[in-house]
């Protein structure tokens, strides 16, 4: 499976802040600390992507956008576990927490 995420790198909290599904798929925005220089950010995406999805974070990578806010993560694993991980996050623009 890949989600597409929206990425915002130098946030105050790492977080994410919605999950909304359309025709093409699952879309995150999320936040992290992190900078954007020698993957940091990518890394910490990884990280609070598998905290919040309750994955190894040896299952995601980085399938597309390492140097860009627009990102593809592959997810090695069950479409219908991810998706339910996925409904169990905010919506888009609630801002909430994961």
């Amino acid at each position: 499976m890949i989600l597409r995420v929206r990425l915002t790198p130098r946030a105050m909290s790492d977080r994410i802040d919605g999950a909304t599904e359309d025709a093409a798929g699952w879309i995150v925005q999320a936040r992290v600390r992190a900078v954007p220089e020698k993957g940091r950010a990518n890394a910490a995406l990884i990280a609070l992507l598998a905290e919040a999805l309750h994955l190894p974070k040896s299952a995601l990578s980085l399938a597309g956008g390492s140097k860009s806010r627009e990102k593809r993560v592959r997810i090695d694993a069950a479409a219908d576990s991810i998706g339910h991980a996925l409904r169990a996050l905010p919506p888009h623009g609630a801002g909430g927490r994961a």
